[in-house]
């Protein structure tokens, strides 16, 4: 740009200076022919009256002019030479002296001022004319230096001209280049080069443009990053998984769930193909196309189900796969109707006992008192197994359904842990001990607590044949308290571990008189109260059930 921009200047300041020269010329030129006009005019008529008194030749020396007289009939009647001048290099004397006649007054210039001629009429009865000429060597060498400095003039503004133009371009193309270089480093991902306008003209305009562009471009990624990373650290704690690819099937995004359950996922990666019934790789395909795939239940193997769905893709846009675990849910599906199983089992039991007992009662076994006394027994035990299971079912259901939702207050450990200490039942030689200081609170609801404690205790004890029952509370030092309860009984294998909170599960079905809710009732008692609850063994090999709530300060 700086070339031709000066070039542009130069050629701006070339026409302008032509046409001053022009015009400057021309003035100058016809100041020069007035002037040389008025002189010889002037002296023209001052000769008309000294010819008078002195004779033609005396005149026209002293006038220092070519003076020629013509009578009334327009023919010469002085010499043919006239200071050093003779009559044929005036060549327009005719028509001057005919115009003289006619009684108008004539003078003209040639075109490069060289001479003046004037006609004068003089004489009153006897007219005639005075032709005067003279040639202007002095004007003539003024009007050339004149013409050569506006010439001069000319060449000075072309170089000027174009010396400022390819300055005042090469400024110009400076700030449009640290524009363009601001420009790149927006194209690389660069906001932080600052552009600040040096001059407020249209460039610095430009320029603060385009630094608020620049400003808004960054405020706007920085929103745009803002937003993916908060959709990210949302599609990570989805408990569905989540994986995108483009039409290629290459992976471009997978959360941690659907990176545990497709295996490994890397960004850039093809997608797997991690199970033999079903093609992933098929289904994600299918998300670029005009048939866009139905969700499907997918059993990899016995025991996981999952559930594929999928987003279609929108040209140029990437495909969302969207993968759910059935597992859990089909297995509380199957937990659900064993709990109706169990509940109709654990009920009928009682009530077939109860109803046969009636039955031998009304049918004559009243009438013997031994007889009557063992049924009634029968009838008693089974009546306070059913309101035992009944409570239990009822305590089960508001925990899950928190119909009442629980009023948590500050509840001191070492009294409520002494007195479940104190309702346990174990074997003989199994002591139960307490480990808790004095003043440690926790948030809880007096009875809920109690019960799921008293539960755990009372589990404790019936598997634990020999050694001790602990029951301790201690603070852990980031506001919650640990509560444990540990027994030195033969443990929970690892197979089973995960069920022992279920409804109505018992590992042996001749397992004491129990209906398999204890620990499910404490799970719900648990959580109704914010807390959480953990089993595992004890290093001696027993079993060790820890609930932490909430510490309070009194």
């Amino acid at each position: 740009m700086r070339w031709w921009l000066a070039v542009a200047f130069a050629a701006v300041a070339a026409t302008t200076a032509v046409a001053v020269a022009q015009v400057s010329s021309a003035r100058s030129e016809a100041e020069f022919r007035e002037r040389a006009q008025a002189i010889v005019a002037g002296n023209a008529f001052e000769a008309t009256i000294d010819l008078r008194d002195d004779p033609l030749g005396r005149v026209a020396a002293r006038r220092r002019l070519a003076l020629f007289v013509f009578d009334g009939e327009g023919r010469l009647i002085s010499p043919e030479r006239s200071h050093g001048v003779p009559i044929a290099r005036i060549a327009d004397r005719r028509d001057a002296v005919l115009a003289a006649l006619e009684g108008r007054r004539v003078v003209s210039t040639d075109e490069s001022i060289r001479a003046t001629t004037v006609a004068l009429r003089f004489g009153g009865d006897d007219p005639r004319v005075l032709l005067a000429y003279a040639s202007h060597p002095e004007l003539e060498a003024e009007l050339g230096i004149v013409r050569d400095e506006i010439d001069r003039a000319a060449w000075i503004a072309l170089v000027v001209g174009g010396l400022v133009g390819a300055v005042i371009a090469s400024l110009i193309a400076l700030r449009l280049r640290r524009i363009g270089r601001a420009a790149a480093a927006i194209e690389d991902g660069d906001f932080e080069t600052a552009l600040t306008p040096d001059f407020p003209d249209e460039v610095g305009d430009l320029a603060a443009t385009f630094d608020r562009m620049r400003n808004r471009l960054r405020a706007s990624f920085r929103q745009v990053e803002a937003d993916r990373d908060r959709l990210e650290r949302l599609l990570e704690r989805l408990q569905e998984g989540v994986v995108a690819v483009d039409a290629d099937l290459t992976v471009q995004f997978a959360n941690r769930v659907a990176r545990s359950m497709l295996g490994e996922l890397r960004t850039g990666a093809p997608l797997p193909e991690p199970w033999e019934t079903e093609s992933v790789r098929a289904f994600a395909a299918k998300l670029f196309s005009a048939d866009s795939p139905k969700e499907r239940r997918v059993r990899p193997d016995d025991e996981r189900v999952f559930a594929l769905a999928g987003v279609p893709a929108a040209p140029g846009e990437l495909g969302i796969l969207v993968i759910r675990d059935l597992t859990d849910e089909e297995r509380r599906e199957r937990a659900e109707r064993e709990f109706v199983a169990n509940a109709s089992h654990e009920l009928r039991t009682p009530l077939t006992t109860i109803l046969g007992a009636i039955e031998l009662l009304q049918a004559g076994a009243k009438d013997e008192p031994t007889t009557r006394d063992r049924f009634l027994t029968h009838i008693e035990r089974e009546a306070g197994r059913l309101v035992r299971l009944t409570r239990a079912l009822l305590v089960l259901a508001r925990a899950q359904t928190q119909e009442e939702q629980p009023r948590l207050t500050a509840v001191e450990l070492k009294p409520l842990l002494d007195e479940v200490a104190a309702s346990t039942r174990s074997l003989p030689g199994v002591d139960v001990h307490v480990r808790c200081d004095e003043g440690l609170y926790v948030a809880a609801e007096p009875d809920l607590l109690e019960q799921a404690l008293a539960n755990l205790a009372g589990n404790a004890a019936e598997h634990t044949q020999r050694g001790d029952i602990v029951i301790a509370a201690a603070g852990d030092g980031n506001g919650s308290v640990r509560i444990e309860v540990r027994d030195s009984g033969p443990g929970v294998p690892a197979s089973i571990r995960g069920r022992v909170f279920d409804r109505f599960y018992r590992p042996s079905p001749t397992n004491g008189d129990g209906f398999g809710l204890g620990l499910a009732i404490v799970r719900q008692a648990v959580r109704a109260q914010d807390g959480t609850i953990e089993l595992d063994d004890t290093p001696d090999g027993g079993t060790r059930v820890t609930i932490e709530l909430a510490r309070v300060d009194r």
